[in-house]
Formats: C-alpha cells, sequence, structure tokens
C-alpha cells in the first residue's frame, strides 16, 4: 500500500494527472505482485538456492518479455491508448527503449523486493541459530551439572558405608547433612545460577561430611569481604575445587587445613581463593578427574573468556585463584 500511494503521487504529479496515475498504477500492480512471488518463492529457490544461475537467467528473461507484453496490452486497453506516455517523444510497441524501460522498472521491483525478503529471512535464521545456540549451551550445562550430582554422592554414600560398617555413631548425622545437601541439589537448585550465600552453606555441609569420615582432621577456614547477600554464581561449580582438597591433601595421621575467601570486587566481579595443604604422592596421579573438568567446561560455556581460573603448587600448599562475574 505504501510503495502503491507513493507510485500514484509521483506519477501523478509528474504528469498533474492524478487519473490516469491511480489507473495505470492499479494495471501494474497486480503484475508486480505476481512477479514478485514467483521470483522469490519458485524462481530464488529452485535455481539460485541450487546454483542453476543460467536457469535462474533464463527464466527470469522469459516472464520479463511476458510481462512486457501483459503490461503494454492492459494499459493500451484499460488505460491509454499512448504506448509509452511517460517519454519524451511518443513510444511504439516493441521498441527497444520501451522494452528496456519498461524491464529496468519491474528489476527495480524484483530487486528492492528480494532484498527484503532476504533481509527477513536472514534475521529470523540468524535468531533461530541463536536459540538453537543458547539451547544447545544450557543443554549441556544441564548435564554437566547432573554429572556432579552423581559423581558426589557416590562418594558420599562410600563414606556412609564406611561408617556403618565400623557402627559409628556419627553415621545418623552424616545422613541428616546429606539430606540437607540433597535437598539443595534436587530442589532448590533449578538455574543456571545460585545465591553465593547457599553455595556456601553448602560447601559447608559437605566439609561437615568429611570430618565425620576423618574424625574431625579437617581444619576450614573462610573470609568473606564485601557484600555477597546479591551475589550469584554458577551452582555447584565451587564443590569440585573443595573435593580436590580433600582428594589431594588427606595425610595419613595429619589434618587437612583449607582456607577459603570470597572478595566481591567493584568492578563486577569476585575473587575466590582456595589454598590447602596437599599430598605430592596423590597429586601427581588423580589430578584429572570429573571434578576439575566439568568445572573448566562450564566456566568456558559461562563466561566463555570473561573468568581466570588459575592453580598453582608452592612448597606443600595448592592454591586455586577464581575470579568470575558477579552478573
Amino acid at each position: 500500500m505504501s510503495y502503491f500511494l507513493f507510485n500514484f503521487v509521483r506519477w501523478g504529479s509528474y504528469f498533474n494527472d492524478y487519473w490516469y496515475s491511480f489507473k495505470s498504477n492499479l494495471v501494474e500492480f497486480p503484475i508486480h505482485i505476481i512477479i514478485v512471488y514467483i521470483n522469490i518463492y519458485y524462481l530464488i529457490p529452485r535455481f539460485i538456492l541450487r546454483k542453476k544461475y543460467w536457469t535462474y537467467i533464463l527464466y527470469l528473461s522469459t516472464m520479463l518479455f511476458m510481462v512486457y507484453l501483459v503490461r503494454t496490452g492492459l494499459n493500451y486497453v484499460l488505460v491509454t491508448e499512448e504506448i509509452w506516455p511517460e517519454a519524451e517523444t511518443p513510444g511504439n510497441f516493441m521498441e527497444l527503449n520501451h522494452i528496456i524501460a519498461v524491464v529496468l522498472g519491474e528489476l527495480y521491483v524484483i530487486g528492492f523486493t528480494t532484498a527484503i525478503k532476504i533481509v527477513i529471512d536472514w534475521s529470523i535464521e540468524k535468531r533461530l541459530n541463536e536459540d538453537l545456540a543458547k539451547l544447545q549451551m544450557s543443554t549441556e550445562l544441564k548435564y554437566l551439572r547432573t554429572q556432579i550430582q552423581p559423581h558426589f554422592f557416590f562418594n558420599t554414600l562410600n563414606n556412609l558405608y564406611a561408617l556403618t560398617l565400623s557402627k559409628s555413631d556419627n553415621a545418623p548425622n552424616l545422613v541428616l547433612k546429606l539430606s540437607d545437601m540433597m535437598q539443595y541439589i534436587l530442589y532448590e537448585v533449578k538455574s543456571s545460577k545460585a545465591s553465593l550465600l547457599q553455595e556456601i552453606n553448602h560447601i559447608n555441609n559437605f566439609i561437615d561430611i568429611e570430618r565425620i569420615r576423618f574424625n574431625d582432621a579437617v581444619e576450614a577456614e573462610m573470609d568473606i569481604t564485601g557484600d555477597i547477600e546479591e551475589i550469584c554464581v554458577p551452582p555447584l561449580l565451587l564443590l569440585s575445587f573443595v573435593e580436590n582438597c580433600f582428594k589431594h591433601g588427606m595425610k595419613q595421621n595429619d589434618k587437612l587445613k583449607i582456607n577459603m575467601s570470597f572478595k566481591v570486587l567493584n568492578s563486577g566481579f569476585i575473587e575466590i581463593n582456595i589454598i590447602n595443604n596437599f599430598n605430592p604422592n596423590v597429586i601427581n596421579t588423580e589430578t584429572n578427574g570429573i571434578g576439575n573438568q566439568n568445572a573448566k567446561r562450564r566456566l568456558n560455556l559461562l563466561f566463555a573468556n570473561n573468568y581466570v581460573l588459575e592453580s598453582t603448587v608452592e612448597g606443600n600448599l595448592y592454591k586455586l585463584y577464581l575470579k568470575i562475574p558477579t552478573q
């Protein structure tokens, strides 16, 4: 409608004859519509998308020649007997200049509408690809989270089994702690982010379970700098790093010492440091467990290159540094 009104006003003003402009556009626009839809929904999918360019040109040329015949005939019968009233001098039917003028006009319409269609299709395809990429990332993140849960529960059930064998009085307490952790994992963690306070409480429950297992041979300290009430982090991400403290840090007849710190930065990041003593005989053989691989993969998916994860060994201390965005 906008294009029709534009042409109607344009040629009506040019000839100072709006009735002629209205009639001629009323004849020509149905032809425009037909060739546009034939080109967009038949010629392009059938030939251009299949790289049959010469066949496309042949069909398009044939269609444009037929348009010339039909358009000129309808204008002659329904609008005016002048073959080419737009020209400075009277034109004749099948005159080369008249054919070129009509064909160029139709090519303009075809090119304009095809460009619109291509842009619309491209934007739709782009949105679909973005949605697919988000879905794939979300699916993989959910898969990685499900990997954490059986991995953790398998280890904890082993601990519980060992306590029941020894008829330890700590077994009921372990069951309660495990119940709290299961409630958090199964019911409270339902999105790609979780409250840092909840995660810290989850870690504390895990450490308490390990204290029961190792008969209080665990010393854990935690330091928090800044307001963490509104801070969110990927759920269950930190647990794998804390698990490693026990996997690589416990020595026979010795205590495991863990120091954790959380510092909220004004730049929109949070720094997390975990330091623990370690057994070099263990760390050399078990450094490639599910936990670390899972955590690194999740960090890559969630933050791309916008995070820092470093681990170093200094003497008998294992140090892990993690910096992630708070948003």
